[in-house]
């Protein structure tokens, strides 16, 4: 493994004004002494952009005299604005964050799927292909394992049943690497993620769109009556795996054959801690009423409804996280009650409710 030493280095965050991407941002800002940071995000409407515009507000006020950030608006599968910014800059290491999430949301609406995860990732890996970089990290995702019976989820199982386009286009990425990482010696590693969530995090997501329901006073939908269990992990947590990913490039060789051995790795960042959906909803239920989001007599058997399976969803995500933890010597360690708690207490300043 090739260590990097972040202080001074050129970096670009794609999806910067993303959920992962500013709290990765707001990190480095304060982990780096000196050097460049530019953000690329294409501030799309899939989510209330209020939010998005709110992170990066946020980025400002944190931002340090002693690095220079540069946000730019734009999206990755604008392959003219890639090629100019690595021209112009001569990134170091890059972290692609930029995606369009969401599995649910893939059925219905797969054009954006190719357009920003297969082209969008297609155009950045030209980019670090004619403008050689120290280090490429990508989100993958955990949905790439998608009906996998054997828990817990390893790097080393076989992940070649999709069962969303969301899914595939994340694998897609993996493979894309792979070839790069092969044919152009780019050092790269892919980061699957696990049900992420916290403060200021994505509305789409369970923990979210249930505060916001419960709030309208409607009913929550529970999927699979109740039995999925979810490897939720805080967004610190993936943050602290980003950072320390990052500094540590898989190491070029050349193998017998005189050709590149693929500088390339592929880590789960999961708690491997799976909760059950009831369990979850009840400490979220807890933790809003503690925050004051909701009031002590919120009639929450009211407003819950136990529904079948969804088309594109699995019923257990679980992450053998040890490879992050023997290269890296990291293992998540936020709690889902201190997560779902700091998320609580953000609802509450943020909506007033």
């Amino acid at each position: 493994m090739d260590r990097i030493e972040l202080d001074g280095k050129t970096i670009l965050v794609t999806g910067h004004a993303g959920f992962i991407g500013s709290n990765l941002v707001k990190r480095l800002f304060a982990d780096m002494k000196g050097g460049t940071i530019v953000g690329v995000d294409n501030l799309n409407d899939y989510y209330d952009p209020s939010l998005k515009k709110y992170r990066l507000e946020e980025l400002e006020k944190a931002k340090p005299a002693g690095i220079n950030y540069r946000p730019v608006v734009g999206s990755i599968a604008d392959k003219a604005l890639i090629d100019g910014l690595f021209a112009e800059y001569h990134f170091d290491i890059v972290v692609n964050l930029a995606a369009q999430a969401g599995v649910r949301y893939s059925i219905e609406n797969p054009d954006v799927y190719i357009e920003s995860n297969v082209i969008g990732f297609y155009n950045i890996l030209e980019a670090c292909r004619h403008n050689p970089v120290k280090h490429l990290v990508y989100a993958s995702s955990s949905s790439v394992y998608g009906g996998n019976k054997k828990v817990p989820f390893s790097t080393d199982d076989r992940v070649d049943n999709p069962v969303s386009l969301y899914a595939a286009t994340k694998k897609s990425n993996e493979l894309m690497a792979h070839c790069y990482s092969k044919l152009y010696n780019i050092p790269s590693t892919g980061l699957r993620f696990f049900t992420v969530y916290g403060p200021a995090g994505r509305p789409d997501m369970a923990y979210f769109g249930f505060t916001n329901k419960l709030l309208a006073g409607k009913t929550i939908q529970i999927y699979n009556f109740g039995n999925c269990r979810r490897d939720f992990t805080y967004v610190d947590d993936i943050v602290e795996g980003i950072v320390r990913v990052m500094q540590g490039a898989p190491e070029r060789k050349t193998g017998e054959d005189g050709l590149p051995v693929p500088p390339y790795a592929v880590y789960n960042i999961g708690g491997g801690q799976p909760e059950n959906l009831l369990d979850f909803v009840q400490t979220l239920q807890e933790e809003l009423v503690q925050a004051g989001v909701l009031p002590k007599d919120y009639d929450f058997d009211a407003h819950k409804k136990l529904v079948p399976m969804q088309p594109g969803d699995v019923p257990t995500t679980y992450a053998d996280a040890s490879a992050l933890e023997r290269d890296f010597g990291f293992t998540p360690k936020i709690t889902l009650r201190e997560g779902l708690r700091a998320f609580a207490q953000w609802y509450k300043s943020y909506y007033k409710p």
